[in-house]
């Protein structure tokens, strides 16, 4: 029987986080009948997530087939499988992650299909979208990426306040939601009808909304994911109790080996105590704003700088560790998942991170270098893969920051960073201390600190490689990712051209977390494990709270969300004692049964 004690409300399933895996697995939980609660630490829905690109990475997905394009889970498993490597293969702990990931990459289309056919969260195929480790055996171009359907925020009333917002670097106008498609048509917007009545529309829309909202109603990328999950729970009257915080886990009869009955919140200085019949779901964003754990997971000396959501400071993992739960940091490769970003400087000392994903580094005409004023990197690389560069660099020559060098012509055609294309006058930019300018290499060398002769040899060497065509210290160029993100009309390198039109232009970036990768050791349906791997009954963990099914590696667009969401609904459907009868999940189990008969 449960403790004695005054429960101040009764659920089956209490969630603490509303980003996308708390909100998706209440939304699951409630669809198979429980009744559910979620409570939410800050004053907003969404999360880090709220501000991402929204992508997930699922595998074998029904939106890219219907679309044509071929791929399936067991391919996905090979590309994993090269990827993770990791423990020695007769460790349990490789045994346990490469369950994991088959029942993540067995379960990834059907979780997907079950939010696309019973909810509002329904997902697009991005077609061409390249993993980012395109050489590997098993690596696909198309097929993997899906990205949630734009979102009309009137749909959610006054709610939409409610709706953390993107990033102030990915809007324009003070407010207004772009999506990586829209950007060249409004670049291009006087270059055709199609362009310039596609402007025209985003920007009437965008007007109209600014009379009743505080920012654009029409959402995108992470933004709309969220905002679809919230308006999903709201239609089906899920409670969500904002300034709502998990203060501790209660365990049956008070037993340190007990179940997991309920937890106590601190809602609005109340104290309450929910009583959580089937379980307590642990989806509180991550260890990103925790001092001690970045220390014990992230790679030294720690990065400063993070992307995840302030309130995200390790509330689930210090509870779960509080009652005997493991966190898993072995073998995730710095702990976290990261991006380079910019420091973005703004009046009154306000101060803004932006990160460079995609948009700049692959095109042609841009290098990046260390103090030494040398190249470490394919700068076409993925964000996370550019960042590890990043740290293997320093540690013998400092690179953070790094420094990403070009010429204003490269500025004018591609942007930088917070500098959109075609901007022409970089002074504002220079003043506020984003970027740097000079007349010279030798001039930019002194203004940002790295050595003079080192810059000058690095932009001469890669001038001859952009001539050829051929970049033959670090490949720049040579992979479907590079491409994808160079400039197809620039050759013969899409990612290659000299360096060579003065000024000189040069940006500080650093290192900074997306989301992390250690987190709570769960079994194949998020039971958060003990010490000893046991089963913590009653406690489940998602999104990252749990340790992450890739292990600190990044194989593809959308390597948090994806994760995020299916175990989420793998979570739920355990809670609702659903598990087997859910198709998708008895496939999972049949993979890692024959993988455990065969060890």
């Amino acid at each position: 029987m449960a403790q004695e004690t005054a429960w101040d409300a009764e659920v089956d399933l209490l969630v603490a986080g509303a980003g996308p895996g708390g909100m998706a697995a209440a939304l699951v939980g409630v669809l198979e009948g429980l009744d559910v609660m979620v409570c939410e630490k800050s004053g907003q829905i969404g999360g880090t997530a709220a501000t991402s690109a929204g992508t997930l990475w699922i595998p074998g997905n029904t939106q890219s087939r219907r679309a044509g394009y071929d791929d399936s889970p067991e391919k996905a498993e090979t590309y994993m499988d090269a990827l993770v490597g990791g423990a020695p293969a007769d460790s349990p702990e490789h045994g346990r992650g490469r369950d994991l990931r088959s029942v993540y990459l067995a379960t990834g289309p059907t979780a997907i299909d079950y939010y696309d056919t019973k909810t509002d969260v329904t997902f697009l195929a991005c077609g061409r979208h390249p993993d980012y480790k395109p050489n590997m055996a098993g690596a696909a171009i198309t097929g993997r990426a899906i990205v949630p359907a734009p979102f009309d925020g009137r749909l959610l009333g006054e709610d939409f306040r409610l709706v953390r917002p993107p990033i102030g670097e990915f809007m324009i106008f003070g407010g207004m939601m772009v999506g990586k498609d829209d950007i060249p048509r409004l670049i291009g917007r006087f270059q055709s009808v199609a362009n310039f009545t596609h402007a025209a529309k985003l920007l009437l829309r965008y007007l109209s909304d600014r009379v009743k909202h505080p920012r654009g109603t029409r959402i995108v990328m992470g933004n709309a994911l969220v905002a679809r999950l919230f308006y999903s729970l709201r239609k089906h009257k899920v409670p969500v109790r904002l300034d709502t915080s998990i203060r501790a886990i209660l365990r049956e009869d008070g037993r340190a080996d007990g179940r997991v009955v309920g937890a106590v919140l601190d809602s609005g200085g109340r104290t309450l105590r929910v009583r959580a019949r089937k379980g307590v779901v642990l989806a509180t964003g991550g260890f990103a704003h925790n001092k001690e754990f970045r220390s014990a997971f992230m790679p030294q000396p720690t990065p400063v700088h993070s992307l995840a959501c302030d309130s995200d400071t390790g509330d689930g993992l210090t509870l779960a560790r509080g009652i005997g739960a493991r966190i898993d940091g072995e073998g995730h490769r710095g702990g976290a998942f990261w991006t380079p970003v910019s420091v973005t400087r703004k009046a009154a000392g306000w101060k803004g991170l932006f990160p460079h994903l995609s948009l700049d580094r692959a095109k042609p005409g841009l290098i990046a270098v260390n103090a030494a004023g040398r190249r470490f990197v394919n700068e076409g690389a993925s964000y996370h893969d550019f960042v590890e560069a990043m740290f293997e660099s320093h540690r013998t020559v400092p690179t953070m920051p790094a420094w990403l060098v070009c010429d204003a012509a490269f500025v004018a055609k591609y942007g930088l960073g917070v500098v959109h294309p075609g901007t022409t006058n970089l002074k504002p930019h220079e003043a506020s201390g984003y970027l740097t300018t000079a007349p010279t290499l030798e001039e930019l060398a002194r203004k940002i600190g790295v050595d003079a002769a080192g810059l000058a040899d690095s932009v001469r060497r890669h001038n001859g490689f952009a001539l050829t065509g051929s970049d033959l210290d670090f490949g720049k160029g040579d992979t479907e990712l590079n491409r994808f993100n160079g400039d197809p009309a620039h050759g013969p390198n899409p990612c290659l051209k000299p360096i060579e039109t003065a000024p000189f232009v040069a940006v500080a970036v650093w290192p900074a977390e997306i989301a992390c990768s250690a987190g709570l050791a769960t079994d194949v349906d998020g039971q958060v494990l003990d010490e000893n791997g046991r089963v913590i009954g009653g406690l489940y963990a998602c999104g990252n709270d749990m340790a992450s099914v890739m292990a600190g590696t990044y194989p593809g667009p959308g390597t948090t969300l994806g994760p995020a969401l299916v175990f989420a609904y793998r979570v739920a459907m355990h809670a609702a004692g659903r598990s087997d009868a859910a198709g998708g999940l008895g496939a999972g189990r049949d993979a890692v049964a024959e993988r455990a008969a065969a060890r």
